[in-house]
C-alpha cells in the first residue's frame, strides 16, 4: 500500500469553513483509473484532484479531476486549487506568477498574485465555452417557473455541461428549495452535469448569486458549496448578454451561503471573450493517506 501526501483546502474562501472543499493527492505517479475514482468516491468531496506527470512540456504541472462518479475534463475549484498546491508543495517555483496547467480540457494559464500579507490568489483562465443543442425535452415545472420570462435557458460547456437558468430575482435563487430527483432525471436525459441558477444581486461584497445542482449521475453531489466551472459560464452567459456588473468586466459572485459555505468567487472577461476564474484558498488538512 502506498503512502501519498494529502491535502484539503478550501477554495474561493476567504475562511476555512467556507468556499468549496477540495481534496488533493500529490505523488499519485501509479494509481490508476479505477484506484483515484474509488478514493474520490470513498472521500465524498465535490471534487478530488490528482496530481500525474506532466505530458507537455509547455506545462509546469498535471491533474486529474474526479468527482465521487466520474472524472471531469475540466473543473473550477479543482483547478484553482491545484495551482495554489503546486506552489504551497514546491512543484514549481514558489515565486512565479505565471504557470501553465495541464489537464483533460487543455493547457490553461494562470495568473499568481500575492496580498500585502503574503497570500496567494489565483486566477486561471478557462477552457472556451461551447453552446450545446440538447435535446427537446421539457424542463420541470419546477425549474420552468424560476426563469425570467423571456430568456430561455441553455445548455452550455466548458468541460462539463451546465444547464445556465437566469432567474426573476436573487430573491428567488436564495429561496430555491430543489426537487433533487427532478434535477437529476432532468440533466441525466441531456447528459448535463448539472443545473446552475444565478441572478444580479448587488451585496456589498458580491454582484451576481448562483447557486449550483448536480445530483445526476455524472457528479452525484446534490447541491454543489461554490462551483467555478458554472460560474465561468454564467459570466460568459452575461456577457453575451450585455450583462455584466461592470464596464471594466470583473465581477465577484457569491455561493455557497444557502449551504453554510459562504464562498466567494473573482470572474473576469477580458476583451478578447475570455473568462478568467479566481479566489481565494485556504489550507484545512495537511498530512498523508494510504490507499
Amino acid at each position: 500500500m502506498a503512502t501519498r501526501r494529502y491535502l484539503q483546502l478550501d477554495v474561493f474562501a476567504a475562511r476555512a469553513g467556507t468556499g468549496n472543499p477540495l481534496g488533493v493527492v500529490l505523488d499519485a505517479e501509479g494509481m490508476d483509473t479505477a484506484s483515484m475514482q474509488a478514493l474520490a468516491a470513498w472521500l465524498n468531496l465535490s471534487e478530488t484532484v490528482f496530481f500525474v506527470p506532466v505530458q507537455d512540456p509547455a506545462a509546469d504541472y498535471r491533474i486529474r479531476i474526479f468527482t465521487p462518479g466520474s472524472e471531469l475534463p475540466f473543473a473550477g475549484h479543482p483547478s484553482v486549487g491545484a495551482a495554489w498546491v503546486a506552489l504551497d508543495a514546491g512543484l514549481v517555483d514558489a515565486d512565479a506568477r505565471a504557470l501553465v496547467q495541464q489537464c483533460d480540457a487543455g493547457l490553461l494559464p494562470v495568473r499568481v498574485e500575492k496580498t500585502a500579507d503574503g497570500k496567494r490568489t489565483i486566477e486561471l483562465r478557462t477552457p472556451r465555452l461551447q453552446r450545446l443543442d440538447p435535446p427537446a425535452l421539457t424542463m420541470p415545472d419546477s425549474l420552468r417557473a424560476l426563469a425570467t420570462p423571456g430568456i430561455a435557458p441553455v445548455l452550455w460547456s466548458n468541460g462539463p455541461a451546465w444547464w445556465l437558468l437566469r432567474a426573476t430575482s436573487a430573491g428567488v435563487v436564495r429561496a430555491f428549495a430543489p426537487d433533487f430527483a427532478a434535477i437529476a432525471t432532468f440533466t441525466n436525459a441531456t447528459a448535463a452535469t448539472g443545473l446552475a441558477i444565478f441572478a444580479p444581486e448587488a451585496g456589498a461584497e458580491h454582484d451576481v448569486v448562483v447557486r449550483a445542482f448536480c445530483p445526476g449521475d455524472a457528479v452525484n453531489v446534490p447541491e454543489d458549496p461554490v462551483t467555478g466551472s458554472a460560474n465561468a459560464l454564467v459570466a460568459a452567459w452575461l456577457a453575451a448578454h450585455a450583462a455584466l456588473p461592470h464596464a471594466d468586466g470583473r465581477y465577484v459572485a457569491s455561493q455557497g451561503r444557502e449551504l453554510g459555505r459562504d464562498g466567494r468567487v473573482r470572474l473576469r472577461v477580458d476583451a478578447d471573450g475570455e473568462v478568467w476564474l479566481g479566489g481565494e484558498v485556504q489550507p484545512v488538512i495537511r498530512g498523508s493517506i494510504d490507499w
